[in-house]
């Protein structure tokens, strides 16, 4: 075992023993503050559930809450609470965590009986949140976050940061709003702080800082949060009223998310498959492309059953016929994969698609040409050494085999970078339909050429 995995492993035994210890709970709190709470979070679920139990009174809501955070499964841990216990613990969260966690609760009725018994404020920002579709940026958004108005003076703006700063910890950022409740910009901490007293606030706020609107697409919105690259930015209403703050966290998840849902969409899946899905519930999602891919596959098949001929007469062609087919939908998800990523720029013109297709081009045809010359040599080295053909005739069918790969490289590369953008242009998403075709298209392209060649250049020559 590697020395990190030991160093990990004796700090995970140590929060355990600490946890189990009999020490009281001053000290255990002073204790546990030396770890970390994900590291706390993981040596809290090896423990029985008797000692999580007796731990509640010990640790107390509040320190619960700030652990609970970084269980994957929380709902388990909550329901071995009673629901004022459960409750407690959840309106202490933040609470877009305490969202997730209650999400993680399968009983709808168990899990608004759990909303109900929290205070009035953690209810409402749950409540908040919740009114969202879990596509839309306020689904994520979290109501931790300090707002002053724009008329105050930096005395009055310290004063409502420090405020407000016993309930929300996200003050790198403090959100400014005019008179009416609409949202004015942003200032700095480190601003503020070095600010004159006499400084007019407006001064050292930012009116042009970003925003989004609550409403918004996430996966529309997504690449614009990023290039922003802040701590948090502002989650506005329709009326333009702060009513939360999206933070770089969230948005390091969310394109998590949109990565395995495009990983996912490429097999011709969900990203909401997983282990808790039913046998009949995946079936349903795969059986669909799974049977298109089998009619594809029988066309392509049926193509190859035209040069039946070719393979009787010179047999060693089939040898060879799945290294051109696999190269070819390798370079075609390569493609596939860097346009989908190119088409995210909503701003991308016609021209610069245009030349990004020639470039995918010349890219796939130098490749082509090198590993063509390659297979040239090696295949025929290969026919001569191991399958005692003379140089001439292995030479012959190396050729066919080395051209056959450059010309499918090159189409195949045509192939996974025009087709996602024709996707992209009727508006189907090109990561769920691209796939499958690009496959087929680039199979029926290297399989006619590398057979025709064949039949045209070996059959009656060797």
């Amino acid at each position: 075992m590697e020395t990190k995995d030991l160093l990990e492993d004796n700090k995970l035994q140590e929060i355990i023993d600490i946890l189990r210890s009999n020490i009281d709970a001053e000290q255990m709190v002073e204790a546990l503050d030396d770890y970390h709470e994900n590291d706390i979070a993981e040596a809290y679920e090896a423990l029985e559930p008797e000692d999580r139990q007796r731990l509640f009174g010990i640790l107390g809501a509040e320190r619960l809450s700030e652990i609970f955070p970084y269980i994957e499964d929380v709902g388990e841990y909550l329901a071995e609470f009673n629901p004022e216990q459960a409750a407690d613990v959840l309106e202490n969260m933040d609470a877009d965590d305490a969202v997730d966690a209650l999400e993680d609760i399968e009983d709808e009725e168990q899990r608004e009986k759990l909303i109900e018994l929290m205070d009035k404020d953690a209810s409402a920002d749950v409540r908040l949140i919740n009114s969202y579709d879990e596509n839309e940026i306020g689904s994520m958004m979290t109501t931790n976050f300090i707002v002053i108005k724009e008329n105050f003076s930096v005395k009055q703006a310290m004063r409502a940061l420090i405020s407000q700063s016993q309930e929300n910890d996200n003050i790198n950022t403090i959100y400014v709003e005019d008179k009416d409740n609409k949202y004015a910009g942003a200032i700095e901490l480190r601003d503020l702080i070095l600010a004159r007293a006499e400084t007019p606030l407006g001064d050292i706020i930012s009116h042009s800082y970003p925003s989004v609107a609550a409403d918004a697409i996430i996966s529309d919105t997504i690449e614009m949060l990023k290039d922003y690259a802040e701590d948090s930015i502002p989650v506005l209403n329709s009326e333009s009223e702060i009513i939360g703050v999206i933070t770089s966290q969230d948005i390091i998840e969310a394109v998590d998310d949109e990565m395995g849902e495009d990983y996912a969409r490429l097999a011709g899946l969900t990203a909401e498959e997983d282990l808790n899905e039913s046998l009949t519930e995946s079936i349903k999602k795969r059986i669909p492309w799974l049977l298109l891919l089998l009619g594809l596959g029988l066309v392509t098949s049926s193509v190859i059953g035209i040069f039946d001929k070719v393979v009787a007469s010179v047999a060693i062609v089939v040898v060879f016929q799945s290294l051109i087919l696999d190269m070819a939908g390798n370079v075609g998800t390569q493609s596939l994969a860097v346009t989908i990523r190119v088409l995210m720029d909503e701003e991308i013109s016609g021209v610069e698609k245009a030349k990004f297709v020639l470039k995918e081009m010349r890219v796939g045809g130098t490749n082509g040409l090198i590993l063509g010359l390659l297979a040239l040599v090696f295949v025929a080295v290969y026919l001569h050494g191991f399958k005692a053909y003379v140089w001439a005739a292995a030479f012959r069918i190396s050729g066919i085999v080395g051209f056959s790969l450059f010309i499918a490289m090159i189409v195949s590369s045509f192939i996974g970078t025009i087709i996602p953008i024709f996707f992209h242009k009727i508006k189907v998403d090109p990561a769920v339909a691209s796939g499958p075709l690009i496959t087929t298209v680039n199979d029926l392209v290297a399989v006619v050429t590398y057979y025709g060649l064949a039949g045209i250049l070996l059959v009656g020559h060797i």
